[in-house]
């Protein structure tokens, strides 16, 4: 299993002649993901590497019977892409942009209730489950199969932690880039309990930044809910208040939104912190010991 996304997933890239778009996506093909088609609006009836092209996704999910959406489109328009798949029936969509507006976010959010759309992002490097789906600009290489699950708010976070597990023979089941903005589609909770559910995940990988009650919550959570082990980081130990730090979402507003504050309020819950991030694949490798779930954890397991 994974959460989110498989390789039954059909996926469909909005924005799909773009160059990124373009470049990401014959990636995600040659790493086994099922991309049946795209859209760029006034380009319909045309075939882009080799799939079709359609004018909107109520066409495109009605053609190809696609289920998740990349969003590669400009940080202007991006949310009318994401109420167009929304409004289509697609059930994951992923939102790549940086400098969405939160206002457009938070609208979205609202419409978004009573309707079964999974968004991942915005400023998200996307989610991957290895060798089966990838939607977003992570580097498939340093991805290989196996059962350790991964949520972050950083990319390049997210790609330090799994390099260093590849590195030391452990898998991931999936990978999932929230983003950094202050407003976002699902958060830590919602991706902690899903690899709770998951009866293919060990351990989960929680990598957080200053800003935001977000990973506190979260950790809150799982240590009432959660049997699996989670190992937590949060990046930002040194940085000043109130200076946005990368991330849109990445401001120290008050005392609890520190990076050590946040830490040590995890540590209490009982996760396996980490205060340095060379350190995050030798705690999971710690945690999986401690969990007695090592021999199911490894590449390609």
């Amino acid at each position: 299993m994974s959460v989110f996304v498989d390789r039954n997933s059909r996926v469909i890239i909005q924005g799909f002649t773009g160059q990124h778009a373009t470049f990401h996506s014959e990636e995600a093909i040659a790493n086994g993901t099922q991309v049946v088609g795209g859209v760029t609006p006034g380009k319909g009836g045309a075939t882009h590497l080799g799939l079709p092209v359609f004018d909107s996704v109520e066409e495109a999910v009605r053609e190809t019977g696609a289920d998740v959406s990349g969003i590669f489109v400009p940080p202007q328009v991006a949310v009318d892409s994401l109420l167009e798949a929304i409004e289509a029936g697609i059930e994951v969509a992923v939102i790549i942009a940086d400098g969405v507006p939160v206002h457009d976010m938070v609208r979205t959010k609202r419409y978004l209730t009573g309707r079964n759309t999974t968004i991942i992002g915005p400023n998200s490097p996307g989610i991957i489950t290895p060798g089966q789906c990838k939607v977003g600009i992570m580097p498939s290489h340093i991805y290989s199969p196996g059962r350790i699950g991964v949520v972050s708010r950083s990319g390049t976070l997210n790609y330090e932690a799994v390099s260093q597990m590849t590195k030391l023979g452990l898998g991931q089941s999936t990978c999932v880039g929230i983003g950094g903005d202050p407003v976002n589609g699902v958060d830590f909770r919602t991706v902690l309990q899903a690899f709770e559910e998951d009866d293919d995940t060990d351990v989960v990988v929680m990598i957080g930044e200053i800003g935001g009650p977000q990973e506190v919550e979260a950790a809150r959570w799982a240590s009432q809910y959660m049997r699996k082990p989670v190992v937590g980081f949060v990046a930002g130990v040194s940085a000043p208040r109130g200076r946005r730090m990368g991330h849109a979402g990445a401001v120290i507003a008050g005392d609890s939104d520190t990076a050590t504050a946040k830490l040590d309020a995890m540590e209490s819950l009982g996760l396996y912190t980490v205060r340095n991030p060379a350190d995050i694949g030798i705690t999971v490798a710690r945690a999986i010991e401690g969990s007695g779930a090592g021999v199911h954890a490894g590449a390609g397991a």
